[in-house]
C-alpha cells in the first residue's frame, strides 16, 4: 500500500544539485542514491549536495496548475482555472466538497512537502553522523539553520492547508509500520515556531559564510549569507507568530518586539525585497506553470477588479492595474456559466519567480500585529505607507481611522493584503479563514461552496489503523 507520508520518508535523496550561477537549478542524478547515503558514512560532498536538494523540494507543487498557488488562489476566489480537459477545477474546488482521493486536487498539498520534510531531516542525520574534520563547527550549524528553516516552511504549507485537521510533525524511520500520528493545529505550529527559532540559533553559529561550496539561486539574492538567511527565518517567524496571535496574543508582542525587527523588514527598501523560489527552462529545470501565455486557462476572479478601491484619478488600484489584465471573455469549460474576461500578469515567463515572502507582506504584517496587540495608531501608519506606496491610494485620515470599528479596520487591513499578495500563495483564503471570514467570499453560482480546509490524502487514511477524527472524510 502507497502512504502518502511513507512514500516522503522512503523518498529517494536527490544528492546532487548544481547551480548555474546562481540563476537556476539543474538536477543531474547521480544514480539517485537512497536515504543510506547520509547515514552510513556520509561525506562532506553528499550532505551538501542533500542541502542543495532541498530547494528543489521547496518549490515542487508551487507553480503547477494544480499547485499550492493556483490551488489555494481558486478556494479563495483570486483565480480560476478553466482547464477543458479536468472540469475538477470548478466541480471539486469551486462545488466541492474536497476529495481526499484525488491526489491532483483534495489529496494534493501533502506529498511534496513532506519529502521535502523528510529530505531535510536526512540532512540534519547526515551532518550528525560526519567524520570528524568533514566540516567545521560553523559549517555545520549554517546548514543545521538552513535544514530546519526549509522544515519550517514545508511544515507551514502543510498546515495552511489542513488548517485544524492537524499534520504529522514527527518523522519515522520504519517505512512498513504505522505512520507517525496525526497531531492538532497548535501542536503543527509549536513545532513550526521551534524549528524556526532553533534554526536562528544555529544561523547565529554560523560565522560569516556558509560553507563555500553552497550555492544558492537568485531568488535568495541578498540572503545567502548566515546573517542575511537569518532575516529570512525570521521574517518566516513573524508571519508564523501573527498566524499563532488569534489563540496567544503574546505571539503578536513577540512578532513587534523581536520577529519584525530581526527580518528584513523595511520602509526605504524595495518592497519586493525578498526570498523567491526559482524556475527555469533549462536540462533539469521546473517551469513556471503559472505562466499562461494564451489566457484560455488561468484567469483572475472578476471580484478583484469590481473590489479595488480607486486613486485620485479615478483609476483603479495600482496594485490591481499593475497585477492584472483584460482579455477576450473566457468561460468554464464544465457548463457552469461563469467566465472572466481577467487574467494575472504577474508570471510573464516560465523563468518568473514566486515570492516565499517579501517586504511588502513583512509591513502589512506589522500593521496586523500592531492591530492585534490594540496599537490603533500604529497599525495605521503601515497601512497607509502600503496604500501609497503600492496602491497609488491616499492616505487614511487618523481620525476617520480612529472613528472606524474593529472589524471596518481589520476590513482594511484584509483589503491590503489582498492586493499586495493576490496570487502569490493563498493568503486571501488563509487569512479570510484565519478571521472567520470565509462565508464573505463570493459565491458565482447557488451550487457553490467555500471549502475551508483539505482533508488528508486517502491513501494517508487508509494506511493507518485508527484513523483521525477529521480529516478522512
Amino acid at each position: 500500500m502507497l502512504r502518502s507520508t511513507k512514500l516522503s520518508l522512503a523518498a529517494p535523496l536527490v544528492v546532487a544539485l548544481a547551480l548555474g550561477g546562481c540563476e537556476s537549478l539543474t538536477v543531474p542524478d547521480f544514480n539517485n542514491p537512497g536515504i543510506e547515503t547520509l547515514t552510513e558514512n556520509p561525506t562532506r560532498s553528499v550532505v551538501i549536495a542533500a542541502a542543495h536538494g532541498l530547494l528543489l523540494d521547496a518549490r515542487s507543487g508551487i507553480s503547477g496548475r494544480a499547485g499550492y498557488v493556483s490551488a489555494l488562489g481558486i478556494l479563495g476566489r483570486e483565480s480560476y482555472n478553466f482547464d477543458a480537459s479536468d472540469p475538477r477545477f470548478v466541480t471539486e474546488m469551486l462545488i466541492g466538497p474536497l476529495d481526499g482521493g484525488t491526489p491532483a486536487f483534495g489529496g494534493a498539498q501533502w506529498i511534496p512537502r513532506y519529502t521535502g520534510y523528510r529530505d531535510a531531516q536526512n540532512v540534519l542525520n547526515g551532518l550528525d553522523a560526519l567524520s570528524e574534520g568533514e566540516m567545521s563547527t560553523a559549517e555545520k550549524a549554517g546548514i543545521r539553520g538552513f535544514a530546519r528553516t526549509m522544515q519550517a516552511l514545508d511544515l507551514l504549507l502543510v498546515i495552511n492547508t489542513r488548517d485544524d485537521n492537524g499534520a504529522v510533525i514527527a518523522v519515522t524511520d520504519d517505512p512498513t509500520g504505522e505512520p507517525a500520528p496525526i497531531v492538532t493545529k497548535a501542536e503543527v505550529f509549536t513545532k513550526i515556531a521551534q524549528l524556526l527559532d532553533d534554526a536562528s540559533s544555529d544561523l547565529q553559529s554560523a560565522g560569516s559564510a556558509f560553507a563555500s561550496d553552497i550555492r544558492f539561486p537568485s531568488g535568495f539574492t541578498g540572503f545567502k549569507t548566515p546573517a542575511t538567511f537569518r532575516q529570512f527565518n525570521r521574517a518566516l517567524r513573524s508571519r508564523v507568530a501573527v498566524y499563532m496571535g488569534a489563540t496567544d496574543p503574546a505571539q503578536y508582542t513577540a512578532a513587534l518586539n523581536t520577529f519584525l525587527p530581526a527580518s528584513f523588514i523595511s520602509t526605504t527598501a524595495s518592497l519586493s525585497t525578498g526570498v523567491y523560489y526559482n524556475f527555469g527552462t533549462g536540462a533539469g529545470e521546473t517551469g513556471n506553470g503559472l505562466f499562461e501565455p494564451s489566457n484560455l486557462v488561468l484567469l483572475a476572479h472578476p471580484s478583484i477588479r469590481a473590489d479595488a478601491q480607486l486613486q485620485a484619478g479615478g483609476a483603479r488600484d495600482q496594485r490591481y492595474l499593475n497585477k492584472v489584465k483584460t482579455v477576450a471573455s473566457v468561460g468554464d469549460q464544465a457548463s457552469q456559466g461563469i467566465a472572466s474576461d481577467l487574467a494575472y500578469t504577474i508570471y510573464g515567463s516560465t523563468n518568473a519567480p514566486i515570492s516565499i515572502i517579501k517586504n511588502e507582506e513583512l509591513i502589512l504584517l506589522r500593521a496586523e500585529a500592531n492591530l492585534g496587540a490594540g496599537n490603533v495608531d500604529a497599525a495605521l501608519t503601515d497601512i497607509n505607507f502600503i496604500r501609497q506606496n503600492a496602491g497609488g491610494l491616499t492616505a487614511i485620515p487618523l481620525l476617520t481611522w480612529q472613528g472606524w470599528s474593529a472589524a471596518q479596520r481589520l476590513d482594511e487591513l484584509l483589503y491590503n493584503k489582498r492586493y499586495s499578495l493576490a496570487y502569490e500563495g493563498g493568503h486571501r483564503w488563509i487569512d479570510m479563514r484565519r478571521y472567520g471570514r470565509l462565508s464573505q467570499l463570493p459565491l458565482d453560482k447557488p451550487n457553490f461552496t467555500v471549502q475551508a480546509k483539505y482533508p488528508f490524502p486517502a491513501r494517508e487514511c487508509d494506511a493507518r489503523t485508527q484513523k483521525p477524527a477529521q480529516g478522512c472524510g
